[in-house]
């Protein structure tokens, strides 16, 4: 089993960290969208945060790893289980990444009938796909912009559900598809459908570092992984399980943090000065200000968090001004210190 790079040590690119561990402490912002050159340690970001977080119990034998804790959610075969009286078993895994490949087939994403049971028993089973492998935990497509059309279409639908339903060849299955979405992608290999950006909650930019000495480290750092990955792990475990204990804690913290009324007006004069379409920007405004106010451990949002975590959260919702050729950010950036001040 390869190990992955501690999250800890990643050097630089705050904005798109800050976003992944939002996303972990509450997955209802909606996923993350990384923008950015080739080897500024995307993929390494979404699989060091997934090694770091605790393991989640799921239903032992389930092929969705359906948690056993909460019943709402469970796949036909686990609620069947409970109608019979039977006690749903739980274990612990890590918390799954799974690669959506650009040339995959629809079959292949989620899930058709199993072959080798057919032709052998003359059996109609049905053999998860990835979105079941997914359950619970990160779907991440590299270059998401250069994704078929007919993927895109049904991301969306199940992003939107948070169940897959699969109806062909005879078979009706219908399971839970739960994940945070992470994508990445170069805007100059082509632009990402609209509707699919929208299901980002927060959208993020990385850049090649252009600081010598972060160079450096992050060459240093690189290196000693790859010379010696277990001694390497070891020398990062301290800060490692500090920020798990900080996920966890926060966690705890999300279902007990209510937005004031000031903050929330604030957060609705941002979108309307910026001209955001619907309420969706909003809503993943406040929800990303209290996940990073939980990991803070503070007692109340504050205006603060409301800016931090404003051009991840909206920068992606602007509509285009064709009389101001500002870029997105710088938009939401001047939008801040208008309302905020400097």
């Amino acid at each position: 089993m390869s190990v992955a790079f501690p999250f800890t040590a990643i050097v630089g690119q705050d904005e798109m960290k800050l976003a992944l561990l939002a996303a972990a402490v509450d997955p209802g912002i909606g996923g993350v969208m990384v923008f950015g050159d080739r080897g500024t340690g995307k993929s390494t970001a979404v699989r060091a945060l997934a090694a770091l977080l605790p393991p989640m119990k799921v239903v032992e034998g389930c092929r969705y790893g359906c948690d056993p804790a909460a019943n709402e959610d469970l796949c036909t075969e686990c609620r069947s289980k409970l109608q019979d009286g039977l006690r749903l078993r739980a274990r612990q895994v890590t918390v799954p990444v799974v690669d959506l490949p650009l040339g995959a087939t629809e079959d292949r994403v989620v899930g058709a009938l199993d072959l080798e049971r057919a032709l052998a028993h003359g059996e109609k089973a049905y053999e998860p796909g990835l979105l079941a492998r997914a359950n619970r935990g990160f779907l991440y497509i590299d270059e998401v912009n250069l994704l078929e059309d007919h993927l895109v279409d049904l991301l969306l639908d199940v992003a939107a559900s948070g169940e897959n339903v699969v109806e062909r060849e005879g078979l009706s299955v219908r399971h839970p598809a739960r994940f945070v979405l992470v994508g990445s992608g170069n805007p100059e290999e082509g632009e990402l459908r609209p509707q699919l950006l929208d299901r980002f909650g927060l959208s993020v930019e990385v850049r090649t570092p252009e600081e010598l000495g972060t160079r450096v480290e992050v060459i240093r750092r690189r290196d000693a992984f790859e010379r010696d990955p277990s001694a390497f792990v070891k020398r990062w475990q301290a800060d490692e399980a500090h920020q798990r204990q900080r996920i966890l804690a926060a966690r705890r913290r999300l279902a007990r943090l209510e937005p004031d009324d000031d903050i929330l007006e604030l957060a609705a004069r941002l979108c309307m000065a910026l001209g955001t379409d619907g309420l969706r920007g909003e809503l993943t405004l406040i929800r990303a200000a209290r996940a990073l106010a939980c990991l803070e451990g503070a007692r109340r949002i504050k205006a603060e968090h409301l800016r931090r975590m404003a051009p991840a959260a909206l920068r992606h919702r602007l509509r285009r001004n064709p009389l101001d050729e500002s870029g997105s950010s710088v938009r939401v950036e001047r939008a801040l210190t208008e309302l905020f001040g400097s």
